[in-house]
């Protein structure tokens, strides 16, 4: 069989048999790959790190561009605080990179936020997805991009931002790789500084007040990490809240500190697929302790992450049928959350997806992406639900997560198309009341169909009829 096979790293539930994989280090050679495929006639798909579970970085059939070597760095505007910076750098390369740059100086220019959870997501695919991190008051990545360069269908390198190419610009951050291949970011930065955490185990009906007066008090980052112990009262209502607020630059950092190292991100997944009761005391006995401890504001941001941890738990408990954790991301209005949950909850409880994980953060609303997903400020909720690779075992997280969606909308709300493509249309419609001129927009930037993936495809078919 020809073609190499494709597959997304954290749920491998999207194998793709693509033509071929080419991995350009300059835009000269992604031009170059993109007049060959013209003349060759050939679709093609991007990637970057393969975190997105949706398709959107493979086609069947396409010629792959991997977009990982695009490393090249730009100017360091230390007056304007921005960084020309390849789309292919990831983000701890990026914080490494800054760092070196400014070495010696006071004032260190570094990342406002990343995504959360996995770091090794490239510049490209965090904007082809319009990411978000623990921000208090942020809203997604858009905010924080100047400008970015887009080789477009026919070959041509388009510099876009808020005054030039404006359209390209608000539809490629968040737009999938539908409408061309990002080669290079100018990012927005804010001078690092030095930051307290602040934590506290507390109830999801005092998270939205508590988070409230820690942003009046300062605080810049925050999230609730909630049990998922399906069998237990506090399931989806105890958390541990943890929060960052700035503290005096003359504050002597520490030699060491406490952290979760990979044995113990191991010890902890293992403990909420076999124990979810333990994991919760394990959890929030750690952070307790770390209560009062400092951190820098861009390296507080990244974290330890398993790559293809469940091949080895699969293993260990020598289960019949591979399994991963699904993803799906909802959003709720502020005051709406404590109802939410409850739902949440109660369709949850009988354990039939476990939740392996899930966390609470917040979002500003978006005003820019034409497929804005952050329609107003959200509270934002994250469920990893325990998946098994089996026909029964898919169809029922897709029920479960079509399920969550639905509760999410009946109050008022949406969700992330990045994770998963097991939404119903009328669901798309009212989460994304724009996603079929968002299509229409697709076909005059590229009307030959040169950008394709398994998620274009997907929808182009959910939506071909009226």
């Amino acid at each position: 069989m020809t073609g190499v096979l494709c597959n997304d790293i954290h749920s491998k539930l999207n194998p793709t048999r693509v033509a071929r994989v080419l991995r350009p280090a300059s835009e000269a050679e992604v031009v170059a790959a993109l007049k060959k495929a013209a003349g060759e006639g050939m679709a093609v798909s991007i990637c970057g790190a393969r975190h997105a579970m949706g398709g959107q970085q493979f086609g069947e059939g396409t010629l792959l561009l991997d977009l990982s070597h695009l490393t090249e760095w730009g100017e360091l505007d230390r007056e304007r605080g921005t960084v020309e910076a390849g789309a292919g750098l990831k983000w701890p390369e990026l914080i490494d990179g800054l760092h070196a740059r400014q070495a010696g100086e006071e004032k260190v220019w570094s990342i406002r936020q990343k995504q959360t959870g996995a770091d090794d997501l490239t510049l490209g695919g965090s904007l082809a997805a319009n990411i978000h991190g623990r921000g208090l008051n942020l809203c997604p990545i858009i905010g924080d991009v100047e400008a970015f360069t887009l080789v477009d269908a026919a070959g041509v390198p388009r510099r876009c931002s808020r005054e030039e190419n404006a359209e390209l610009f608000r539809l490629a951050i968040g737009g999938y790789g539908c409408f061309g291949v990002i080669t290079s970011v100018c990012l927005r930065l804010t001078p690092r500084i030095k930051l307290e955490r602040l934590v506290e185990v507390t109830t999801i009906e005092r998270l939205m007040p508590a988070l409230e007066q820690r942003m009046a008090n300062g605080c810049l980052f925050g999230d609730f990490q909630f049990s998922i112990d399906e069998r237990s009262p506090d399931f989806l209502c105890r958390g541990v809240l943890s929060s960052y607020r700035p503290v005096e630059p003359e504050r002597e950092m520490p030699e060491q500190r406490e952290e979760l190292e990979r044995h113990h991100w191991e010890e902890l997944i293992r403990l909420a697929h076999d124990d979810r009761a333990k994991v919760f005391e394990v959890y929030s006995s750690f952070y307790l302790r770390t209560h009062g401890a400092l951190y820098w504001s861009d390296t507080h941001q990244l974290s330890v992450y398993l790559d293809d941890y469940h091949s080895q738990l699969d293993h260990e408990c020598g289960t019949e049928v591979p399994a991963s954790e699904m993803i799906s991301e909802l959003y709720v209005p502020r005051d709406r959350l404590v109802e939410f949950m409850a739902a949440a909850a109660e369709r949850l409880k009988d354990g039939a997806v476990p939740v392996i994980y899930g966390t609470v953060r917040l979002i500003r609303r978006d005003e820019e992406s034409f497929l804005a997903w952050a329609r107003e400020d959200f509270a934002c909720v994250i469920f990893n639900l325990h998946t098994e690779h089996s026909e029964a075992g898919i169809a029922t997280a897709a029920e479960a997560f079509r399920a969550l969606i639905d509760l999410a909308l009946s109050f008022g709300g949406s969700f992330f198309l990045t994770y998963h493509r097991w939404a119903r249309r009328d669901q798309i419609e009212r989460a994304y009341p724009r996603f079929a001129e968002f299509l229409r927009a697709k076909l005059v930037h590229d009307p030959d169909g040169r950008f394709q993936s398994e998620w274009w495809r997907h929808h182009r078919e959910l939506f071909a009829t009226p």
